[in-house]
């Protein structure tokens, strides 16, 4: 993805994995509008599995200890809690397995993390974007079927899981506070049950994210409540 975007020509990137099969005619006009909106960095979409559960309807950090993908595994067509599942919305993080990006926001936090070599380098990525002050949206009107990890196997598959294991430490490191803190997801709602209530709530606390450039010099520090 970063050697891509380096010989891309193009304002917008659309990352796309290579076991997806597209079912909206329209899918990336509708990516590339929304993209597009004032302050938006990037858009993801609503990703299937093939036998019409969902797979990817957002992500929420924190969710199971890192971040975990909401409504997985309901039926194609549910609304979910509180009718999440088919709104348009803000989140804090989206799957790359389909994702739009404006370049100059992904060049503009320096690309993926190449360290994040199984899993979560989307995960790291949106946190990083957010904290350059870029919105996230995440639209159920631009749909895809994801036969999940059938060209690389599964992250956490046996001969992945040393390297698993360190990657889940290295993001904890990393992003700890942020993690445990969506601003996206109320402190009401529990992070072992997704969109069920936590008791008792969870507190609150106030997060400085600091990004650095592809210089490793810090491009910008956001400090901000994780209500």
């Amino acid at each position: 993805n970063n050697w891509g975007t380096g010989q891309a020509t193009g304002d917008i990137l659309c990352l796309l994995n290579d076991d997806t099969e597209i079912i909206t005619p329209d899918w990336l006009e509708k990516l590339v509008a929304r993209v597009s909106l004032d302050g938006v960095g990037a858009v993801g979409s609503m990703m299937y599995y093939p036998d019409d559960t969902i797979q990817h309807a957002g992500v929420v950090l924190g969710l199971k200890g890192i971040a975990g993908h909401v409504f997985r595994g309901a039926p194609r067509g549910s609304t979910g809690y509180a009718g999440r599942a088919c709104l348009e919305q803000d989140l804090s993080c989206v799957t790359a397995g389909c994702m739009a990006v404006r370049k100059e926001a992904y060049l503009g936090i320096g690309g993926m993390d190449e360290s994040f070599a199984v899993a979560f380098n989307d995960v790291d990525f949106c946190i990083r974007l957010r904290a350059a002050g870029w919105r996230i949206i995440w639209t159920p009107v631009v749909e895809l079927y994801h036969c999940e990890s059938v060209s690389v196997g599964r992250h956490n598959a046996p001969e992945r899981a040393q390297t698993f294991s360190t990657e889940v430490d290295k993001i904890r490191k990393l992003w700890g506070p942020v993690l445990d803190f969506d601003p996206n997801y109320n402190v009401n709602l529990s992070l072992s049950e997704p969109f069920s209530l936590a008791f008792p709530p969870r507190q609150t606390d106030r997060t400085e994210m600091t990004v650095l450039d592809r210089d490793g010099t810090t491009a910008i520090t956001r400090s901000y409540s994780t209500f």
